[in-house]
């Protein structure tokens, strides 16, 4: 069955970061911790990743570039929004016989089909229960019956029934709002009326102005996305203030939002908005030379290991964070991931704690004294020693 033109895009981005690296899949698989034949599909177009972290560690492995990288979590974001709806399709966002469907609901966040499998973004208000709800003009009776030419199906309306000029720029500008953004961020981290956000650039609050959008989140590139680094830099965080909302911003405002009690979700609505400004959150951490003395403090039965794990993992930062594919987080220096934390009895907050982290990460290599939770590093391990040298 072939790709919609979203995630046969996205594919071609990952086989030209994989082609010009050189790394076969199974070089991939090692470093990035995913499945060979995963990514071999990932690469074909016949599936696409449910969170951004799996594609991070491919393209970060192939030696793709911050640019690079934006574009491809923008392609990520519309191949994830073609997506079939759970339960209907094949999972990749395409459907060959998607024709034509009479006597849905539609409701908000329904997806339309065309006529080549592609989902867009259906241009409804919020609420809306009944099919006429959508530009009545736009569709005519005549064009959801069932003919004997065109059969009907249940499930889906002809997108090549709404193509008057007012939908598309409708949909052109709801792709353009949910690029970087999950459908589960958006319903945690939200304007809402009737909230003491409302503000102005004249009052020292940019972020509550016209000038911002509602949600400021991954691949924008504005003074929007440079006042959050500002603000985060002025909690102490390590940030660049360089108004591009990559990887590192989204690091650290994930960390902010779990310092203030917030979804952690990445993105900066009005809830993050407001404790940006508010807070008295504070963000700083240890420096690497302090990370690693304390590693070595902890492992004293194999010092360089550990540290040449945490370095492979965290690059040495206690507010690393990386999402898996399954909506689950690595957190901190040595990533704990979520079902580490439950079994640790921890929480994400405690494991942006170096101290804490690097103590649970000891407890987890004393079960077998060994770093099989860390596959993916064994080959920072290899240059490191193993076990505390002699006195």
């Amino acid at each position: 069955m072939p790709a919609c033109p979203e995630t046969e895009r996205f594919a071609a981005l990952l086989r030209s970061l994989k082609n010009r690296s050189g790394l076969s899949y199974e070089a991939l698989a090692k470093k990035t911790g995913t499945a060979g034949s995963t990514l071999h599909r990932y690469c074909r177009g016949t599936s696409v990743p449910q969170d951004y972290g799996s594609v991070h560690r491919f393209a970060t492995a192939c030696g793709a570039t911050p640019d690079e990288l934006r574009t491809l979590h923008r392609q990520w974001a519309l191949a994830d929004a073609a997506r079939t709806e759970p339960g209907t399709g094949t999972g990749t966002g395409t459907e060959a016989d998607a024709d034509v469907v009479e006597g849905v609901e539609v409701v908000e966040g329904v997806d339309l089909v065309d006529s080549d499998g592609a989902e867009e973004p259906e241009a409804v208000e919020p609420g809306a229960a009944e099919p006429k709800a959508v530009e009545p003009k736009a569709v005519e009776p005549k064009a959801v019956e069932v003919g004997p030419v065109r059969p009907v199906r249940q499930g889906r309306f002809r997108l090549d029934q709404f193509r008057q000029g007012r939908f598309r720029v409708v949909v052109i500008g709801a792709v353009v709002l949910t690029l970087g953004v999950s459908a589960w961020a958006l319903t945690t981290d939200h304007p809402s009326s009737g909230s003491s956000g409302g503000g102005s650039a004249a009052d020292g609050r940019l972020l509550f102005s016209a000038a911002c959008q509602p949600v400021v989140a991954m691949g924008q590139h504005d003074t929007c996305v440079g006042e959050v680094q500002r603000l985060l830099h002025a909690k102490g965080a390590d940030i660049d203030v360089d108004s591009d909302f990559g990887p590192q911003t989204l690091r650290r405002v994930t960390a902010f939002q779990v310092f203030s009690g917030l979804q952690p979700n990445g993105v900066v609505g009005d809830a993050t908005k407001k404790a940006l400004y508010t807070s008295n959150v504070r963000m700083t951490v240890w420096p690497p030379a302090k990370v690693r003395q304390h590693i070595r403090a902890v492992f004293t039965d194999a010092p360089d290991a550990a540290v040449a794990i945490a370095d492979c993992q965290s690059f040495l930062d206690p507010l690393h964070i990386l999402p898996n594919t399954n909506g689950t987080r690595n957190w901190g220096l040595f990533q704990i991931s979520d079902l580490r934390l439950r079994e640790l009895g921890g929480t994400p907050r405690q494991a942006l704690d170096p101290e804490w982290n690097i103590r649970a990460a000891q407890r987890l290599w004393s079960k077998k004294r060994d770093f099989h939770d860390w596959p993916n590093c064994e080959r920072a391990v290899k240059g490191a020693a193993t076990t505390a040298p002699a006195r």
